[in-house]
């Protein structure tokens, strides 16, 4: 971590003649790697402010870490009790929800930015753009939206850290996000925003992958590209497990 760090204030170094403000971004872990005992992982987001010519400015600058996961289209369906049996009534599509979202900020985010650029960025999970697909209308949209955000809320998906982004001189910045033991595999990424005076002066990315390994990733891939044997094993597993079950049932 300290080589890093030393590689970071090297390379603002060399970024110390730029117009604008810099970000100098970097992440703990570059791959995530899921196993059967896999129960989540804590990602640190770390890096330097770079200023023109080396110069703050009076007014400290805040700092904004956004991590995303692969966009998914979902389908939520609102349920009522009918003649005492409960049935699937209204529903709603979202065709861009991100299958795990964490933002933390160095202040809360109505004190760094306004709503209009809170919602350009999707700095919250109620500034989520989730593309809905539906006819709905507004309010049923709305109250389909709220729903997903409490589901993946209590499932540890969406997370919100405002006021735990610390910055050190105003120059060296670092955040802590939580990555849920529910995430799904493929491509996250982990942006970051400086903000002066309400406005976005800079952003950069880094991209991490999140994948499984060991017997996980030997199971994923026999599924995807021997299907057929992949289904006849399992069945084969699951008629030997019953027989076993049950000749040590008759035993007993």
């Amino acid at each position: 971590m300290l080589r890093r760090a030393s590689a970071l204030i090297a390379a603002a170094l060399l970024l110390t003649g730029a117009d604008e403000p810099q970000l100098v971004p970097d992440v703990s872990q570059r791959e995530v790697q899921i196993q059967y005992s896999f129960t989540g992982a804590d990602l640190l987001l770390f890096g330097a402010i770079v200023y023109p010519g080396g110069v703050r400015p009076d007014k400290p600058a805040d700092i904004v870490v956004v991590l995303k996961g692969p966009e998914q289209s979902i389908q939520m369906r609102e349920k009522q009790k009918v003649a005492g049996i409960w049935v699937n009534a209204d529903s709603a599509r979202f065709e861009s929800a991100p299958s795990f979202y964490a933002m933390a900020s160095s202040r809360p985010i109505a004190q760094i930015v306004d709503e209009r650029t809170a919602a350009i960025y999707e700095l919250g999970v109620d500034k989520l753009q989730l593309s809905p697909s539906s006819l709905n209308d507004s309010a049923e949209l709305d109250r389909f939206q709220a729903g997903l955000v409490d589901l993946r809320d209590r499932a540890g998906l969406f997370v919100e850290r405002q006021g735990t982004v610390e910055i050190t001189d105003g120059v060296l910045y670092r955040a802590r996000l939580p990555l849920s033991a529910r995430v799904i595999v493929g491509d996250y990424t982990a942006e970051t925003f400086l903000v002066q005076d309400g406005r976005v002066v800079a952003a950069a990315v880094r991209d991490i992958t999140v994948r499984k390994s060991g017997f996980e990733q030997f199971m994923a891939v026999a599924a995807e590209q021997w299907p057929f044997f992949y289904g006849l094993t399992a069945i084969a597993l699951a008629v030997s497990m019953g027989w076993a079950a049950g000749a040590i049932a008759r035993r007993l």
